[in-house]
Parts: C-alpha cells; structure tokens; sequence
C-alpha cells in the first residue's frame, strides 16, 4: 500500500498516535518504537535554530528543507506541522503547499493564525478561504494528501473557545478539510462536541502534557488521530537544561543518571 493510502486507512477506524520527531535521529527512535506515522513540530524545529515558535520565525524555505529531511529520514507516513502555510495571503498558502507536497509528506495542517498579536486569528471568511487554497492546491497536485484544518481558539485565549471552534472546524470542514484539529482542548466533554460536531471526519487531539487521559480514554471519546506537538522536544530540553543547570549551579552531574546508555543509541543507530 502506498505511503498516502496507508496515512489515508489510518484514520478511518480505531485511534493511532502520531509522534513529532524534529531530526533524523528521533525519528529512527521513534519508528524503532512502532509508531505507523510521524509528524513534524514545528516548534521542535523552531528550538534547534535557536528560535521561537511562532509565525514568521522561519523562512518557508528552511521549513520545507527540513520537511523533506523527515519525509526521507522515515518509512512511515510524514504530516507537516505546515503552521499558516507561511504566507500572508491565500495564493501564498496555494504556493507554499503544492511546494510542501512535493516534499514528499501524505499529510499537512493549516492553522488560523497570523501575525497580528492584537487580533491573532484570521477573520473566519479569511481563515476558511486559505483553507480552501491548500485544498485546491493538493488536489491540483494529483497526490492523495490529507489536509487537515486547526482551528486555535483554545490556544490563543478566545472567550468562547469551543464554540468557535466548532463553527470554525464545521466550516473548514466544509472548504476541504480531511482532519479537523483544535489544539488546546483537554476536557473530555469538549473533545465529545468536537467529534460530534465535524463526525463523520476525523478528528486530532493534541496531547501536550499529563491530563490523567490515556489513548484509549481519547479513542472512546471517538477521537481518531492523537498527536504530541511540541512535548517530545520540550521532554528533551527539560533534561538538557536540568543537567546543564545542575553542573552551572552546583558543580554535580546527578541529571546524567537518566542519560540513554550510549551502547542503546549505538544500536539504535545501527553501530
């Protein structure tokens, strides 16, 4: 089966987990693990150049180079965390995509942010026809890649974030979307209207810190898709950071008993 048709089989029934690597060696870690998919973090990408996460923080062109080094690094399905498609208007999206598809990936999300820290999600009308470009633009490709559509209400702070965020995933949906996706939801009453709201397609949870909810919890809620985000690489610098604190502060190496042993990663890598 194709790397696109099996991304695509994947969400049809049941519930997987999709992981974010952010180099070539996390995502051998995490294919060794047995993960069927594999998403980019746009934010763990962001922390290895030294950079924040937010809009604008990275040329497209660095993004979509590290892209492709994940889509050839896996054997598994690749998303693009595609963040707003790195373009202030909806042709840019439509540009930027087709760009992102030849990178290789079965899979790409668009959010509905921008820039403006005042005002930081677009107008819906603008949201939803930048949706509609990347829709367009994949299906002018000819590839069978997922679009899946996020709706930030959550993240940002909106006052009335499930309800916007289902009228914003109902009309996303509506414009193309595959997978409706609002980041920041964790109660599972919000999950459940979610669902309901965009069923039949399938729905992303992002999972970004210990709630007491497990994969099987979400999957009853009728979720399809469970993704980390940003949590692997911030698990990462949790630890390189207590350690480096650690020798800074008080001259002792205890942190370095967590360390991986090196004849692990030796075989992990193939050495």
């Amino acid at each position: 089966m194709a790397v696109h048709e099996t991304f695509r089989a994947l969400h049809e029934q049941g519930c997987f987990v999709i992981p974010n690597p952010w180099d070539r060696g996390t995502v051998r870690a995490l294919e060794s693990l047995g993960f069927p998919a594999l998403a980019t973090t746009s934010a763990g990408f962001a922390f290895t150049r030294g950079a924040p996460d937010v809009p604008g923080s990275l040329p497209v062109d660095a993004v979509l180079e590290h892209v492709a080094e994940i889509v050839s690094a896996a054997t598994v399905p690749v998303n693009a965390d595609f963040q707003n498609g790195y373009a202030p208007d909806a042709a840019g999206v439509a540009e930027n995509v087709r760009r992102c598809v030849q990178a290789g990936v079965a899979g790409l999300s668009i959010e509905d942010t921008g820039e403006d820290e005042a005002a930081p999600l677009f107008e819906l009308a603008e949201a939803v026809e930048r949706v509609r470009a990347a829709r367009e633009a994949i299906d002018g490709t000819g590839v069978e890649v997922l679009l899946t559509a996020r709706a930030e209400c959550f993240l940002v702070g909106h006052a009335e974030p499930l309800r916007e965020s289902i009228l914003r995933l109902e009309a996303y949906a509506e414009a193309g979307a595959d997978v409706l996706y609002a980041p920041g939801v964790t109660e599972p009453a919000d999950i459940r209207a979610i669902v309901g709201a965009v069923a039949p397609k399938p729905v992303n949870v992002l999972v970004s810190r210990d709630t007491g909810l497990r994969v099987a919890d979400l999957a009853e809620l009728g979720v399809r898709r469970v993704s980390v985000g940003s949590s692997l690489a911030r698990v990462n610098w949790g630890a390189f950071l207590r350690a480096g604190r650690e020798i800074a502060e008080h001259g002792t190496f205890g942190a370095f008993a967590g360390a991986a042993p090196f004849p692990e990663l030796n075989a992990l890598f193939g050495a």
